[in-house]
């Protein structure tokens, strides 16, 4: 009696199709998007605009200005990524980015040469002007120009009949462009400040002296974390938190406060968090899925069962059983349960 083998179609995978693919064209892939680098330019000193140019997957006509793309390179054999926001998308569907030379990923991906190719995201975050707005104000810090640079544009064809743009910097990048647009758009009233020259920090008569009824806006802010702590302060004691929209580059973690015990529900394991989740899970050797590392994305998002967690971002304390957190941008500050 001989036995007639059947031949069972499996489900391709989606990473082999890619492996092959990459062989043969390190641009081709099933369903990620990748980019080569077609130039890259040095703006300010340790400053870079590059220019990437998407393969098919890339869904150009789905970003809003402000938004931002994941980069990974692999530094070293190991995947490293970080979100750069997009200063624009050409008419020719290339994407725009630039990246001070700072950090690990930034470092790397200002040394490659033209024709390299990385891996990249679509747009994501939503950090995008509100349609109705008739007049705002534009905050920004060093390289968090990026990002405000591309609402600036979007606010210019939207035609918010005023917008003011204060912008702190050593470097001067996006300065000359700036200073064009203000001559060329009467609505826009940009206000620089040389943080070489003079030693000028975001003050509360700082804003009621540049921009007088500020109070009145919607504000847009994406900088370093000194200018986005004061930012956040003033925002608050006004109590017009509600106004203010914000990116943030640096995410920010309160050294005082006490290390509590957290439970990683399913898979049985209790670790000390002394700084956000996600890292105090990866010292204790636990690896949960996570993408930005900066409260962007929503890969690293879960259900806190109980306790009490701190966002990083807001300052907002949770209490609530049930809820969703983002482990990289929530701190314990009670006992913690998660379903992980």
């Amino acid at each position: 009696m001989s036995h007639v083998m059947q031949y069972q179609p499996q489900w391709i995978r989606e990473d082999f199709v890619d492996f092959i693919a990459e062989k043969i064209n390190p641009l081709w892939a099933w369903k990620k998007v990748k980019a080569t680098i077609v130039d890259i330019q040095a703006i300010a000193p340790d400053f870079y605009q590059i220019q990437l140019q998407p393969n098919h997957n890339f869904q150009a006509e789905a970003f809003s200005a402000g938004q931002s793309i994941l980069v990974t390179v692999l530094i070293a054999g190991v995947r490293q990524q970080r979100h750069y926001s997009i200063v624009k998308i050409t008419n020719t569907g290339n994407i725009i980015i630039a990246v001070k030379r700072q950090g690990k990923v930034s470092n790397a991906l200002s040394h490659l040469s033209s024709g390299s190719v990385v891996e990249i995201s679509q747009a994501q975050g939503d950090f995008s002007l509100n349609s109705s707005s008739d007049s705002i104000l534009l905050l920004a810090s060093g390289s968090g120009i990026t990002a405000i640079y591309a609402l600036l544009q979007q606010a210019l064809t939207q035609k918010i009949s005023q917008i003011d743009l204060i912008y702190f910097s050593r470097d001067e990048a996006f300065h000359a462009e700036l200073l064009q647009l203000a001559e060329q758009y009467p609505q826009l009233h940009y206000h620089y400040f040389n943080t070489v020259a003079q030693q000028q920090h975001l003050t509360l008569p700082l804003l009621e002296t540049t921009v007088a009824d500020f109070g009145q806006r919607l504000s847009y802010a994406c900088g370093a974390a000194g200018m986005m702590q004061s930012l956040n302060q003033i925002y608050q004691q006004l109590g017009i938190a509600q106004q203010l929209k914000q990116e943030y580059f640096q995410v920010l973690v309160d050294e005082t406060a006490s290390v509590q015990p957290v439970v990683f529900l399913r898979a049985q394991q209790q670790f000390e968090a002394k700084s956000n989740l996600l890292d105090s899970a990866e010292q204790a050797g636990l690896r949960p899925a996570h993408g930005c590392r900066m409260g962007i994305c929503n890969t690293c998002t879960c259900t806190k069962v109980s306790g009490s967690t701190k966002n990083i971002l807001t300052g907002e304390i949770d209490h609530d059983s049930n809820t969703q957190i983002k482990l990289c941008i929530s701190q314990a500050v009670s006992p913690v349960v998660i379903n992980l």
